[in-house]
């Protein structure tokens, strides 16, 4: 059987002599080709899925050829994502029945002819069959047939996923009674997988529920929708949060994620054992005593050489990160001697009590460092002298910090310092020190200036 041949496209420079309309037109009918190219291959998948049948099963084409499915047989031969695989799998079986005396989904007809002519893209008839669903008491195959005509009327030239979301719409139209039903099916196909990576990062992947997405969605936005545009605020103090975003050096993904992991962390910090069990979640750090010991360049660079491990995890981490992780609860560090021996299992349970903490909130009022408005549940008690060098669990040596700034704080060389009752932030080379001013209501109202910088040893 022949294939039709596409010709080459034109070169950039025969492009740049067309006039807009002449270039829009080239476009479309392009894009018709390519529609007609992937029908075309679209009735290849469905035979291949039909030939790869669950019931032939290793002597099935799919599985003979050490593909699983007939979707991934598909995927590798075209060169596509799975999804658009199943895509043009599902459209294929529909093209391929509709030549039949007993079609598998004879509603779909009209779309059927759309995606023969070129007219209709093999992702929005895939859509547009999983959305209408399947004929039930009281939606006949007619019903389903004048709402993927009228679907094809509104949607026309839309890509997939809005021609999905106005299918779906038809569907609940024509049978409101099934809606709570395919709310149920939606939220049984949810899931969370972490799966680690070579490079020793870990990927995220799943599907939320619409109700589960509406809530996560909402928090994701409200994290990072200053940088995606939006409404002006008007209250100054959304504005300045706003402003702090737009700024930050972190990319949009990173401020998500980062959030997402504050989240755990104060939910953890608040359980009552119904989520988490009797034992909130902490992470187990394996470090080398010699390792954790001061070192000669910690002084001057606020970090030190050697590596610890987190357990389950395969990448290092550095001995910054050790000591910074050492400031707050849910971290167990177990400390080795050079003879592989334990020498000390920390306790998750050895920083600040709950009084010591309430206490210093009440001190510190949030975040310390300047122009940080995190309040004080996002933030974490950080020992001014490191704990792993003999730093004292007490009030007085114990400052707020928010997440973010515990880290810029550990990975930079910088340090706080204590005079009295005064803090300061210490930076590395020439840097005046910075005095650290209480963010409590209470300090603000009580109007005293901030006092000249005393001299510090570095």
């Amino acid at each position: 059987m022949a294939v039709p041949v596409v010709p080459a496209g034109p070169s950039p420079g025969a492009l740049r002599a067309l006039g807009d309309e002449e270039l829009m037109g080239l476009q479309r009918e392009f894009a018709v080709v390519r529609r007609r190219a992937d029908a075309g291959s679209a009735a290849v998948a469905g035979e291949l899925a039909r030939r790869s049948a669950r019931d032939l099963g290793f002597q099935g084409l799919a599985q003979s050829q050490g593909d699983r499915t007939p979707e991934n047989l598909v995927a590798r031969l075209a060169g596509v994502s799975v999804p658009e695989a199943r895509a043009m799998v599902s459209v294929g079986e529909t093209l391929e029945s509709a030549a039949t005396d007993t079609p598998v989904a004879p509603w779909m007809d009209v779309v059927t002819a759309g995606v023969l002519a070129g007219e209709v893209g093999v992702g929005a008839a895939a859509a547009i069959r999983v959305g209408l669903g399947e004929p039930v008491d009281g939606v006949s195959p007619e019903d389903l047939a004048r709402a993927a005509e009228k679907v094809l009327a509104e949607v026309g030239g839309l890509p997939p996923e809005k021609v999905a979301r106005r299918a779906r719409e038809a569907r609940d139209e024509l049978d409101a009674a099934g809606v709570l039903e395919r709310e149920l099916a939606l939220r049984d196909k949810r899931y969370l997988k972490l799966t680690p990576q070579d490079d020793g990062m870990t990927r995220i992947v799943g599907l939320l529920d619409p109700e589960s997405a509406a809530l996560v969605t909402d928090a994701m936005d409200r994290v990072t929708s200053p940088r995606r545009g939006g409404v002006r605020f008007v209250d100054p103090r959304e504005q300045d949060r706003a402003d702090r975003i737009i700024t930050d050096p972190r990319t949009t993904g990173q401020l998500a994620l980062d959030a997402f992991v504050q989240m755990i962390r104060l939910a953890a910090a608040v359980d009552d054992g119904t989520l988490f069990g009797v034992k909130a979640p902490a992470v187990r750090v394996h470090v080398r005593a010699t390792d954790l010991g001061p070192s000669a360049d910690t002084a001057s660079s606020g970090r030190a050489g050697g590596a610890a491990h987190l357990e389950g995890q395969t990448a290092a981490v550095s001995i910054a990160t050790v000591r910074r992780q050492a400031c707050q609860a849910g971290y167990l560090p177990i400390v080795f001697n050079e003879h592989r021996q334990v020498l000390n299992l920390g306790r998750t349970q050895r920083l600040f009590t709950p009084a010591q903490r309430t206490a210093i909130t009440a001190r510190d009022g949030g975040c310390l460092i300047p122009g940080c408005t995190r309040p004080p549940s996002w933030c974490e008690v950080h020992h001014i002298d490191h704990w792993s060098h003999g730093g004292r669990t007490d009030i007085a040596d114990g400052v707020l910090l928010c997440h973010h700034h515990h880290m810029w704080l550990h990975d930079t060389g910088r340090h706080i310092q204590r005079r009295d009752a005064d803090y300061w932030l210490i930076s590395p080379g020439d840097a005046p020190p910075v005095q650290l001013e209480s963010k409590h209501p209470l300090a603000r109202d009580h109007g005293e200036p901030p006092r000249a910088a005393p001299r510090l040893g570095r």
